[in-house]
């Protein structure tokens, strides 16, 4: 299997490259490598796939950010972690250009939103919307991936027309205009010279065929609104507003078509102990000085129960310990990450008379009171709470 290019490279920009620039990027890619240009040309093609493939990731925000961070290790549906490659990559050429076209505005023979295959004219599927929702989820469940199965208020397709918005699915017409094709004719100047295009015929919206009775139940949309089951799958390790792409599980097209997809934005449930950092968690213990001068164990929140936690002897303010394994998995599945202990020691604010004694006592004490090397270490390890 041929190795995947870097899409900055694909289409020769620069990874800070604004959205202008890889616009104009594209456009002169596909210009070079349109298939009108290139007649019968398979390599041209497939640059020309390429060059979309690479277009369709870096235009969009949110895939552009996934790409930066994971590459072409991205799984299905648009997960992180599966190195499965971006959907993109199943493009096909009524794809690219139904999607891309207005970026020709319409100069192309086939990018009126129609693709010219073996002498005949195939009108592009319609596509319904997508849906948004929101997940939470608690850090036990991030740690571990989670099963979801929720009801959705969706678009489905009405049962009574088949999708088709007429009476009984029979109640059609061929359309006048276009005489059934769904497509008319359209000359146009272009780079290349004259073109003539199949376009969208205006008055069937590329159907060939026009409603005469529209049924009933779903008043000739031919979806209708109803609450269905989709059961999902979420990787463990995912972050806070992170947006995961389930396909086909949106919207149901009007007049048929295929499904939108399910937007699923994870919303993390603060933990009241625990803070996250990336694959790490910390958190924040409290030692009274008898623990911290003589060593010990205390009990401390994991994320997925208690833990027993051994404190050497003169442990000092800011040391950090660490729970190797006890944090969040990596989505790209490159292990797991830590429990950071950060340690603080209580300094008693009220005293009574015989604890106040008992520290009297101490003062003077060679032990008690720290020599040249020991607060040079000691500073050493707090210097990052001020950097």
């Amino acid at each position: 299997m041929a190795t995947k290019r870097d899409y900055y490279e694909v289409l020769g920009v620069d990874k800070n490259a604004d959205e202008k620039t890889i616009k104009s990027a594209y456009r002169k890619k596909a210009i070079q490598y349109h298939p009108d240009k290139n007649p019968g040309d398979k390599e041209a093609e497939e640059k020309f796939k390429e060059a979309a493939e690479a277009y369709d990731v870096l235009s969009n925000p949110e895939k552009r950010a996934k790409y930066d961070q994971f590459g072409h290790n991205m799984g299905p549906q648009g997960f992180p972690g599966g190195g499965g490659g971006f959907h993109a990559g199943g493009f096909s050429m009524e794809d690219i250009f139904s999607q891309f076209g207005d970026i020709f505005g319409g100069g192309f023979g086939n990018m009126g939103g129609f693709e010219t295959a073996g002498g005949r004219t195939r009108r592009r599927q319609r596509r319904g919307s997508d849906l948004r929702i929101k997940v939470k989820m608690t850090l036990a469940e991030i740690a571990t991936g989670v099963t979801k199965t929720l009801k959705i208020p969706t678009l489905v397709k009405d049962t009574h027309c088949d999708g088709t918005g007429a009476k009984d699915g029979t109640a059609f017409t061929t359309c006048p205009t276009c005489g059934g094709s769904g497509t008319v004719l359209r000359q146009q100047q272009t780079l290349f010279g004259l073109s003539q295009s199949a376009v969208e015929c205006p008055q069937c919206k590329g159907e060939g065929k026009i409603i005469t009775d529209k049924c009933q139940y779903c008043h000739g949309e031919g979806v209708v609104r109803e609450d269905r089951t989709v059961t999902f799958t979420i990787p463990a390790g995912v972050a806070d507003g992170q947006t995961l792409t389930v396909k086909g599980q949106g919207n149901a097209a009007i007049h048929g078509g295929v499904n939108g997809d399910l937007l699923v934005v994870i919303e993390e449930i603060k933990n009241p102990e625990l803070i996250r950092d990336g694959n790490d968690v910390i958190y924040n213990l409290m030692l009274d000085i008898p623990t911290a001068a003589l060593g010990g164990s205390v009990e401390v929140p994991t994320i997925n129960g208690r833990a027993r936690l051994k404190i050497p002897a003169g442990t000092q303010p800011g040391k950090v310990l660490r729970l190797r394994g006890k944090g969040l998995p990596s989505t790209e599945g490159y292990g797991t990450g830590d429990e950071l202990i950060n340690v603080m020691v209580y300094i008693p604010e009220n005293l009574t008379d015989d604890e106040k004694k008992t520290i009297e006592s101490l003062q003077g004490k060679p032990n008690m009171t720290p020599n040249e090397s020991t607060k040079t270490r000691i500073f050493s390890k707090l210097k990052h709470i001020f950097e």
